[in-house]
């Protein structure tokens, strides 16, 4: 059975006469990361403020680990964790001073947490040093060890890997992945950093002009962006017959417009239509297909608005 950690019906935030989020229907479970992706102002930052609380929608309703009702959802609203903008890192402190300060402001007690999560971020023999001196990585892991004060189960990053350097990217993204696998913590990802998402992420939910164009899983993606030969003919029954019985593959999908995306045969192309002649089966289009995650997400979000 699906555990699922929120849920979102027809959210909308309307700020006069700008919609910044437009009737978002959502559904996270336990365990997931999900990578949020669109364009500065697309609303990513505005829909993770609503999850946490931090803004009211004008429309909509949030069910919070199965509480719509405002006062409990309120109260379950400490299970959430949160690096949202500016993670609030005092300068003058280290980073156990950073962890102290927000633990005993948050009424959390065990100052042995403060060590726990300073190793889990790989922070703990920096301990001493001041976060004025940290380099942006390092600030990032302390931001999400604050994030983790509480043991959340939803976990929301807004941009976390912005503007790192590729040894800081990685080390945020195992971190990530970590806190996911071993606590079973659902985590929401915003970044238009896509081959990244992609390294990081379980399923995908696209944004734009703060609509969901697209929520897709990793294995969707994959699909969608896999290398094909695609063919549209008029007799696709006999097309697929001639793909298994002639040229020997079933890897291949006929999809919900009766085009067939056929995955082998890539570097043999002469092959498959010389066949496809031979057997009275004449292609209205045959041509090699597959985007990159660049071009797909794009394609998703220029095919939504009809360009």
């Amino acid at each position: 059975m699906r555990e699922y950690i929120l849920k979102t019906y027809g959210l909308t935030k309307r700020y006069s006469n700008f919609i910044a989020l437009n009737n978002v229907d959502l559904s996270l479970e336990a365990g997931k990361i999900y990578g949020l992706i669109g364009q500065n102002g697309a609303g990513k930052t505005t829909l993770m403020r609503l999850i946490a609380g931090l803004s009211i929608q004008t429309y909509g309703a949030i069910e919070l680990f199965g509480h719509q009702e405002e006062r409990q959802r309120q109260e379950e609203l400490k299970r959430i964790g949160i690096l949202i903008e500016e993670s609030g890192l005092n300068g003058n402190m280290t980073a156990r001073e950073n962890l102290r300060y927000y633990r005993i402001m948050r009424g959390i007690p065990g100052s042995e947490l403060e060590e726990e999560l300073l190793e889990m971020v790989g922070l703990k023999e920096s301990h001493k040093k001041k976060v004025k001196n940290f380099s942006l990585g390092m600030k990032q892991r302390l931001g999400i060890a604050i994030s983790l004060l509480g043991n959340p189960e939803l976990l929301l990053l807004d941009e976390p890997i912005n503007g790192l350097d590729p040894v800081g990217i990685v080390e945020v993204r195992g971190l990530i992945k970590k806190i996911s696998e071993e606590r079973h913590v659902a985590v929401l990802i915003s970044s238009h950093n896509l081959p990244e998402l992609y390294q990081t992420c379980t399923d995908y939910i696209i944004i734009d002009q703060g609509e969901i164009k697209k929520i897709l899983t990793q294995e969707n993606l994959e699909e969608e962006c896999q290398h094909h030969l695609l063919i549209k003919c008029e007799k696709v029954e006999a097309l697929v017959a001639v793909l298994e019985m002639k040229l020997g593959t079933t890897r291949f999908k006929v999809m919900p417009d009766r085009s067939v995306k056929l995955y082998d045969y890539l570097d043999q192309r002469e092959k498959v239509m010389r066949t496809l002649f031979e057997n009275n089966i004449l292609p209205t289009h045959f041509a090699l297909s597959g985007d990159t995650l660049e071009s797909y997400f794009l394609s998703v979000i220029r095919g939504e608005q009809g360009v």
